[in-house]
C-alpha cells in the first residue's frame, strides 16, 4: 500500500502542514508514502519517495537529490521510450496513463494497454497503470503485467472511501 500525496493548490504551509501529517499516518499503519512533482518536501517530511510527472521535472536530478534509498516513480504517459529513459535514469517504477476515461485528469492523453503490457514485458522495474480505473478494470490491467494501480477518484470519489479500497483488492 502507498499514498501519493498530490496538492496543486495548496500554499506551501498548507503543503508541508498535510505531508507532515500524511507521512506520519503512512508510518503508523504501514504504508509507503511519495510526494508529487517535489522533491524538497518529500526531503523535508521523509517522505518514503517522489513521483514526477510527463513534464514535471529532471529525472536524473530528482534521483540525485532523492538519494539511491528513496522510491523515485516516474509517469510516462504511452511513451514507452520515456519509460527506457526513466528506468537508465534510476526510476524505481513507471507509470502509464490515462487508460479509461478519468474526472481527475479528463483531458491527459489515453495510453494504451497495449502499451502496459509491452512496459511490464520488457522493462527491469514495477509497472503502474494510472487513469479512470475503477475495480471493474482491475483483472484486465493486471493481466498485462502491472504491479501497480493507481486510484484517486476510485477512493475519494466514493461515499464509503474504506469499502472502495476493499473493493479494488476484489477486483
Amino acid at each position: 500500500r502507498w499514498v501519493q500525496y498530490r496538492d496543486k493548490h495548496a500554499t506551501p504551509a498548507q503543503r508541508l502542514c498535510r505531508a507532515t501529517a500524511l507521512a506520519g499516518l503512512c508510518r503508523d499503519h504501514g504504508a509507503g508514502f511519495i510526494v508529487n512533482d517535489d522533491v524538497d518536501l518529500a526531503l523535508q517530511v521523509a517522505a518514503d519517495g517522489v513521483h514526477i510527472g510527463a513534464g514535471d521535472g529532471d529525472i536524473a536530478a530528482t534521483r540525485a537529490r532523492l538519494g539511491p534509498e528513496g522510491v523515485l516513480g516516474v509517469t510516462c504517459g504511452d511513451d514507452l521510450e520515456r519509460a527506457r529513459r526513466a528506468v537508465r535514469l534510476g526510476a524505481d517504477y513507471v507509470a502509464f496513463g490515462r487508460l479509461f476515461p478519468s474526472h481527475t485528469k479528463p483531458d491527459a492523453p489515453p495510453a494504451r494497454l497495449d502499451t502496459l503490457r509491452e512496459a511490464a514485458r520488457t522493462l527491469t522495474v514495477p509497472v503502474c497503470a494510472i487513469g479512470g480505473i475503477t475495480p471493474l478494470h482491475v483483472a484486465q490491467v493486471t493481466a498485462t503485467g502491472a504491479r501497480l494501480i493507481a486510484v484517486v477518484d476510485g477512493l475519494f470519489g466514493a461515499d464509503d472511501i474504506e469499502a472502495a479500497a476493499r473493493n479494488y483488492g476484489r477486483g
